[in-house]
């Protein structure tokens, strides 16, 4: 038996948007009579696998770019050949060659738009057989990106953080969702006092047992790290995982560092019209590690604990990271002290709340068996006497409380921000946000954040996270007068700017 699935080919001059791109495919696909769920891929010229335009129509149709040399490109004929892509990279025709590679057949011809071109293809599998002509087998579900490994040089720069965008400047930082005014004097004093022990190895006992106790689990489900990042990094590494998922848009460390270690990354793509809200069955039955944030980093989505325990089954590992969940009142939907969810692997920083993020210090909460392979892939010492001092210390009531009362100011300064940015037709955010950081779209985001960087105010910039592409930005929720400041400075940014048709 076969099956049929569709590759698009995709040529694009730099600058081309998102949307040109998207809507020249729909185009092209309704011209085939076929939906977009039947293509397994945008495959284009190597040159151009990193164009934000090519990148973000790929991201929001839930598919790979795949890229080729010019070479490769130029060997393959073409039904529609012209002389300028002839001149410039060697093929008479990116669009129609990229789509033929390893096809069977050219059903749409080469399409133009102002600043793009796309054909489209069909190439017919064995039932079982990958979609991927690379060997590597994909997930066939259409909200799920095949395998990223052909595609390293591709896509979203999944290394890139908020820090970039500020670091060296004197801007006031949106772009990074640390709590302002932080470390407090009594935490500064804190791990200023351990330094007096800087000649003894670190003893993380006494911070492990009160991580333990904050949670109301045994101290054998506690596990100590340099941040939430070096979690990840032990995840991919240590434990098990043949077919590892990650869902997005979401932090980019997780995928980054599964890839890092060799693994081939499936991905579940959220859609913007579903409000970035997980439905479970969007995640192969196969699945044997997943990872999904909550609150989620950039979309600010608090999903139900009852949804994530609905991923969990024996034999697959759930990573849940909640990085931002203690600025949420309450820290509803949590899944930190449960211990009756199967595969459970929970991930909590100290970096964001507490300001931190110099020194990083996060922990991992799961069955001892899992934190026993994890343990054993970190170096000895792991975590500086400061950083234990600090998290015994965050682990304190008073600590627990300021940070509770954090979290009701986020809620308070976070509607202040929602309610200036409604005033602004061109924005569209995502809500309900439950972080704090809000995640919004908005006509020519690139050009409308280096304006507000003339201003003073650094955003950071969406197009890194799978799933979304150049129109998205992330702001951090700040004091009141803080977003008074930048919503004026906002109106300054949007003045002027052509506003591009919908679609």
């Amino acid at each position: 038996m076969t099956r049929t699935v569709l590759v698009v080919g995709v040529g694009a001059r730099r600058g081309v948007t998102a949307d040109e791109v998207l809507e020249l495919v729909l185009e092209a696909l309704r011209a085939a009579g076929s939906a977009a769920s039947d293509v397994v891929e945008l495959a284009t010229l190597d040159t151009r696998a990193d164009e934000p335009g090519i990148t973000g129509a790929a991201a929001r149709l839930g598919v790979p770019v795949r890229a080729f040399p010019a070479a490769v490109l130029a060997a393959v004929r073409v039904p529609n050949p012209s002389g300028a892509p002839r001149d410039a990279v060697g093929t008479p025709s990116v669009a129609e060659a990229a789509a033929l590679v390893g096809a069977d057949e050219l059903l749409v011809p080469k399409r133009k738009s102002a600043s793009a071109t796309c054909a489209v293809a069909r190439r017919l599998l064995s039932v079982g057989t990958p979609a991927s002509t690379n060997g590597a087998e994909p997930f066939t579900m259409a909200a799920m990106l095949p395998p990223t490994k052909h595609i390293d040089s591709a896509g979203p720069d999944l290394r890139h953080h908020g820090d970039a965008e500020v670091r060296g400047l004197d801007l006031t930082d949106l772009a990074v969702n640390v709590r302002t005014g932080t470390p407090p004097d009594w935490l500064r004093e804190r791990i200023a006092a351990s330094l007096g022990s800087l000649a003894a190895y670190p003893d993380g006992r006494p911070a492990r047992a009160a991580v333990a106790a904050r949670h109301g689990l045994p101290e054998e489900r506690v596990l100590l790290t340099a941040g939430a990042a070096e979690a990840f990094v032990l995840i991919a590494r240590a434990l098990p995982a043949r077919r590892p998922v990650v869902v997005h848009p979401q932090f980019t460390e997780p995928e980054a560092a599964l890839r890092a270690a060799g693994h081939e990354v499936g991905r579940v793509v959220l859609r913007p019209e579903d409000g970035f809200r997980l439905d479970p069955s969007a995640v192969p039955e196969d699945a044997d590690l997943v990872v999904v944030g909550n609150p989620t980093n950039p979309t600010s989505v608090l999903h139900p604990a009852g949804v994530l325990e609905q991923l969990a089954r024996p034999g697959r590992t759930l990573v849940v990271d909640e990085a931002f969940m203690d600025a949420v009142p309450g820290e509803r939907e949590a899944l930190c002290d449960r211990e009756d969810v199967p595969g459970l692997v929970v991930l909590r920083s100290l970096t964001k709340t507490w300001g931190l993020a110099g020194l990083r210090i996060g922990y991992v909460l799961a069955d001892p068996a899992t934190l026993a392979l994890l343990q054993e892939a970190q170096p000895l010492w792991p975590v500086s006497s400061p950083a234990l001092a600090a998290a015994e210390a965050c682990m304190e009531p008073r600590a627990l409380v300021e940070a509770a009362d954090a979290a009701d100011r986020v809620v308070v300064d976070r509607a202040h921000l929602l309610a200036g940015l409604a005033e602004f037709s061109e924005v569209q955010v995502v809500e309900p946000a439950a972080g704090p950081f809000v995640l919004l779209r908005v006509d020519r985001a690139d050009e409308v954040r280096e304006r507000l960087r003339s201003r003073g105010f650094a955003a950071r910039r969406g197009d890194t996270f799978p799933g979304l592409g150049s129109e998205w930005l992330r702001l951090a929720v700040r004091d009141r007068v803080t977003t008074n400041r930048f919503l004026q400075a906002l109106d300054l940014a949007l003045q002027g700017l052509p506003r591009r048709a919908a679609g």
